[in-house]
């Protein structure tokens, strides 16, 4: 019998077994994990999900406005529409690219705009546009450079610039405005507004883009607003400018430490730029909820900020063009009676102020643009253009001749020629014989200076043909007395430009100079500088900061349908400098000299003054220099000619008795040739003008002011 087969038993059903219950207990482990996630942590995850950011965004504000003496408007806020770019996060150039094509079918922007594109912006726009050169250009070993920092190995980036060409970067109208348009995105900072276009934006561009806002992630349809000027160019100069598009780049530093952010809009110069703490208000502030993809699930205004404060200006704008139509008149009749190209700079600065307060009542530069065959406004001119003044300073050089102990009051000299040893002979413009200290003032005796600059430079007795004693130390010395008058020295005048403005003045001098620099002819001066001389005359020796502004205002209220000034938040008073050294007799006896140069036969101004219904006292100035005149060739300047001519000046108060106006006046370069001999007194014709003009304005504005009182008296007795 043969033996029994015997089976043999599979396990496989228990491995299979065994692997279904472990995979069943894993399941049922992350089952049991999701349970305890979803009860336990499940409202933290939901929120995590759910998570938002709030980013607070500054949106600017109307800049104050600025006004004359007497309300007047001189710089105001128009609206405007603006399209801006708030990005939420930094952005890929890539996006903005598309962001930039997407707006350039919505708006058009400006031939400055596209003037503006670098050929750098041409090569990066032409690269998003042509995404696949890096294969095309390069070969393998270029696309996998990787240069160290500071290294002069190029990247990948810019090897492929360098393969860019002219040709490729054949672009037409709409390109341009596309580059044009991504060129101010890129320069947009994350959560903050920056405008891409303000200007001229019309209504329809402005719906186009509200209407699109919804596909154009971080563009916004807003208002805006840009300066006007209500008097066209009067004050220009002095008002400054406000940047269009951000801090300039030379700027930006000082800005960011003061919490503006880049793209903020500055004064840059004037009035704007001293004053913009001031001016440029209270920013809005908007508040943006993002989620995490930074799409902007809601908004709120968290404060309603301010415009800024309002600027109430010591200018009086009829005194003013009334100062420039003086300036241009008497420059035509000089220019008439002694043609081109017997003159050189045709130019006239004058300022006024009131001496007792240092408000600036009119500043004014006049030049003949020869090119253009007219007359083009300089006004800045007169903080930021010295000019050898002449005589005009005669009345410092007494007043430190009296302090240094030089000359005492009626002190004499025979006014004859000087003679020094070599030097050439210098003397008054004729010999005048004896005269005195007011006489050495009324007939402007430049010997009579000499001897004072001989005195303080060290030589108490002058001897003919002798030489110059000299004490190292006393020509500045000299030049410290003028600064007590604010000449060579800072005024104070409330506006950045003039830290650049404090006069000429050389070091390579000789003893002679002091004889020079005594009677004017030798340091530099600006008007604005000559007028706070003469104001510190005028109001017995104290020197008081010039202004421009009078008053800070509150934003502007509006009253019956009428605009009207807010409340005054700041009123700034007199800011006496400095009181000069001298003793008031001496003071009043250089006054004294003032008012026979303007009223006694023989003074150099009394034929333009000696009449007038108010008494002025002042000073002319002549001042022989050389112009140096460029010759060209082919249109290049081959070399400088020097010219004879004679600076005219005039410095002046009225009244007398109790200034409240003191001005000054210089004519660079306004006599040549022969008008030396026989010129055109364009300086006292100025000075009579302004001094007429105040009069003139102060007596009208008496009349209107008691006419409207009387008319407000009869309504009120016809009422009653």
């Amino acid at each position: 019998m043969g033996k029994k087969k015997k089976h043999k038993k599979s396990h496989l059903p228990f491995r299979l077994n065994v692997l279904f219950f472990v995979i069943f207990l894993l399941f049922a482990g992350l089952i049991l994990q999701l349970g305890v996630v979803q009860i336990l942590f499940g409202a933290d995850a939901q929120e995590e999900i759910d998570k938002t950011t709030n980013q607070t965004v500054s949106a600017p504000v109307p800049r104050g406005k600025m006004y004359d003496r007497f309300g007047n408007v001189l710089a105001d806020t128009k609206p405007l529409y603006s399209i801006t770019y708030t990005p939420m996060q930094t952005p890929s150039q890539d996006f903005h690219l598309q962001l930039a094509e997407k707006l350039a079918k919505l708006i058009d922007m400006s031939e400055d705009d596209m003037d503006s594109i670098t050929l750098r912006d041409k090569k990066d726009y032409w690269i998003l546009k042509h995404p696949d050169a890096y294969q095309d250009r390069l070969t393998e070993e270029q696309l996998t450079n990787n240069p160290e920092e500071n290294s002069d190995e190029k990247s990948p980036y810019e090897l492929l610039l360098d393969t860019i060409s002219e040709e490729d970067l054949s672009f037409g109208d709409k390109d341009k405005e596309i580059m044009a348009i991504k060129r101010k995105l890129d320069r947009a900072t994350a959560f903050t507004p920056h405008v891409i276009k303000n200007e001229n934006v019309t209504q329809e561009e402005y719906a186009r883009v509200a209407e699109h806002q919804h596909n154009l992630k971080g563009i916004n349809a807003s208002t805006d607003w840009e300066r006007t000027y209500p008097e066209g160019s009067l004050f220009k100069d002095y008002l400054g400018k406000v940047s269009n598009d951000g801090i300039p780049k030379e700027d930006i530093e000082f800005y960011l430490t003061r919490n503006y952010k880049p793209n903020d809009r500055v004064g840059t110069s004037g009035i704007e730029q001293e004053y913009e703490n001031l001016l440029k208000g209270e920013k809005k502030k908007i508040q943006y909820t993002t989620d995490r993809s930074g799409e902007i699930v809601d908004e709120s205004v968290v404060h309603e900020g301010s415009q800024g404060k309002n600027l109430v200006l010591s200018f009086d704008t009829e005194f003013q063009k009334a100062m420039e139509k003086s300036l241009r008149n008497h420059l035509g009749k000089a220019r008439a009676k002694y043609p081109y190209p017997n003159r050189f700079m045709d130019e006239a600065m004058a300022v006024a102020m009131d001496p007792n307060t240092g408000e600036v009542l009119g500043i004014a530069a006049q030049k003949w643009d020869n090119e253009e065959q007219e007359f083009v406004d300089r006004s800045i001119h007169a903080v930021t253009a010295p000019v050898a003044p002449g005589s005009a300073v005669k009345g410092a050089t007494l007043l430190a001749g009296y302090d240094f102990g030089a000359v005492g009051i009626g002190s004499g000299f025979n006014d004859q020629p000087i003679k020094l040893a070599g030097t050439p002979q210098k003397a008054s413009y004729r010999n005048l014989d004896y005269v005195n200290d007011i006489e050495a003032l009324q007939k402007s005796s430049n010997v009579y200076m000499f001897h004072i600059g001989m005195r303080i430079a060290g030589d108490p007795s002058y001897q003919p043909g002798e030489k110059l004693s000299y004490e190292p130390g006393r020509f500045q010395m000299f030049r410290n007395y003028y600064a007590q008058f604010g000449l060579g020295t800072k005024t104070g005048i409330d506006i950045p430009s003039e830290t650049e403005s404090t006069g000429l003045k050389s070091d390579n001098y000789k003893a002679g100079n002091m004889l020079d620099l005594a009677i004017g002819q030798y340091d530099t001066y600006t008007t604005m500088q000559l007028a706070q001389y003469v104001s510190t005359i005028a109001n017995d020796g104290y020197r008081v900061q010039p202004r421009l502004v009078k008053e800070v205002r509150e934003p502007s209220v509006q009253k019956e349908q009428e605009e009207q000034l807010g409340p005054v938040m700041e009123s700034y008073s007199t800011n006496v400098l400095n009181r000069i050294t001298m003793g008031q007799k001496y003071i009043d006896r250089v006054q004294q000299g003032f008012y026979q140069v303007f009223n006694t036969t023989g003074g150099t101004a009394d034929d333009e003054f000696a009449d007038k219904s108010y008494t002025a006292a002042g000073k002319t100035g002549t001042a022989q220099i050389n112009y140096y005149e460029p010759i060209r060739n082919n249109g290049e300047t081959v070399r400088y000619e020097p010219r004879p001519t004679e600076n005219l000046t005039l410095v002046g108060y009225a009244p007398y008795n109790n200034p409240e106006i003191a001005f000054a006046v210089a004519v660079p370069y306004g006599a040549t040739g022969e008008q030396i001999s026989n010129q055109y007194p364009i300086n006292k014709e100025i000075g009579g003008d302004i001094l007429d003009t105040y009069f003139d304005l102060k007596e009208k504005r008496a009349k209107q002011e008691k006419d409207e009182k009387d008319n407000d008296n009869k309504s009120e007795q016809k009422n009653n």
